[in-house]
């Protein structure tokens, strides 16, 4: 047996931030119960396993599409994209870049609209977001933009170009539409709840 060859220095690790917590507050929920993904304001959310109970995004997996070009599209996968998390600060910086008054977080198909935490659409992967009613939710990115959403801004400026409007929600979004998230601990969240944002230890992979 061949025994691995270890280097005669230790790598030198990258800059770790340490874990920390950031109390933000879930002013707005909404869900898509139309069949649809836009979303309208509810009181409160009922949490599964699954997600939003009767949301559009809701169930255990999902069909991939453009964002898994590793997949064919249509392929069942793991849904990992049962809830989408936005802020309006950031919502607000796409609307100013893309040249329209405002973008309504159910344009945009969003379930919880958050404040307080800064740089939301930046979260690592892997933060937990817990809520004061005890739903616990898993970060599992950034949601890139596409223009399947743009398309939605766009109908609600009819005397701007639709086309043109759609394509630029890709650009001036990238980075602010907020993240996707999973449901790690079921329950309820209601309108105005407080939640803690635990994000891990942080650092860059220096690769080989």
């Amino acid at each position: 047996m061949t025994l691995p060859m270890f280097p005669d220095a230790a790598p030198v690790l990258p800059d770790i931030r340490p874990a920390r917590r950031i109390k933000g507050t879930a002013p707005l929920l909404l869900a898509a119960l139309g069949g649809d993904f836009p979303t309208e304001a509810v009181a409160s959310l009922a949490i599964g396993f699954d997600g939003v109970e009767g949301d559009y995004h809701a169930g255990p997996t999902r069909k991939s599409g453009g964002r898994e070009p590793w997949y064919p599209r249509g392929t069942e996968i793991r849904n990992e994209r049962q809830l989408s998390i936005v802020t309006a600060d950031e919502l607000a910086l796409a609307a100013r870049d893309m040249g329209i008054e405002r973008i309504e977080p159910g344009w945009i198909g969003a379930n919880l609209v958050i404040e307080g935490i800064p740089l939301l659409s930046m979260l690592p992967p892997r933060t937990q977001l817990f809520f004061e009613g005890g739903v616990t939710l898993r970060i599992d990115g950034d949601n890139a933009p596409c223009r399947i959403a743009g398309a939605q801004i766009a109908r609600n400026f009819p005397d701007m170009d639709e086309t043109r409007l759609a394509l630029s929600f890709v650009s001036a979004a990238k980075r602010r539409r907020g993240v996707v998230a999973w449901v790690e601990k079921p329950g309820v969240i209601s309108a105005g709840e407080a939640v803690t944002a635990r994000i891990w230890e942080q650092w860059v992979y220096p690769g080989a």
